[in-house]
């Protein structure tokens, strides 16, 4: 099974957000863009997320609303956000950053390397999270097999029960890959 993270970047303006899709370029993520809180949240309602960048002062919902709702979602409010924003470096919007929630507040213009690296780390952590999700429903699916031939031994159903042993034994190589 194969699985692809993606990022949300949340900017209002065009040219901001391509520019982060360029940053972003190379990386094992699939980039989605929008251009307001409000598009942001409707796309978290369908799609699973490895890291948003969201940036702080949009028109309508600014960031740090958009922030809280996502993290008062059970849903979302497990994913990092990183803050971005133009506007000078101020303590108390980092702060508020912060409070809700996010991993990360970075003021324009910033390192793009610096950036880069930091998404790449949350898509790793990602993926090592989805892997053990996978790998964590194989071994259940595992154990209720063992469990059923067991329960047929006792039944004395030993063809059935040798059946479902291999079946189970198939399923514990496929995880063991």
């Amino acid at each position: 099974m194969t699985v692809s993270a993606k990022a949300l970047l949340v900017d209002d303006r065009r040219e901001n957000l391509v520019a982060l899709e360029a940053i972003l370029q190379g990386l094992a993520v699939e980039t989605v863009a929008v251009t307001s809180g409000e598009e942001a949240l409707k796309r978290l309602l369908t799609d699973d997320f490895a890291v948003i960048l969201l940036d702080a002062s949009m028109p309508g919902m600014d960031g740090f609303e958009t922030a809280t709702h996502i993290k008062q979602r059970e849903r979302t409010r497990h994913i990092p956000i990183i803050f971005l924003t133009a506007l000078n470096y101020d303590a108390r919007l980092a702060f508020r950053g912060y409070q809700i929630g996010a991993v990360d507040f970075i003021t324009k213009p910033f390192d793009p390397w610096v950036l880069r690296s930091k998404v790449a780390v949350f898509i790793e952590l990602w993926l090592k999270s989805a892997e053990l999700t996978s790998q964590a429903v194989e071994r259940i699916a595992l154990h209720e097999a063992l469990s059923k031939a067991l329960s047929l031994m006792g039944a004395e159903d030993t063809d059935g029960a040798m059946g479902v042993l291999r079946e189970a034994q198939a399923r514990y190589a496929r995880v063991r890959v």
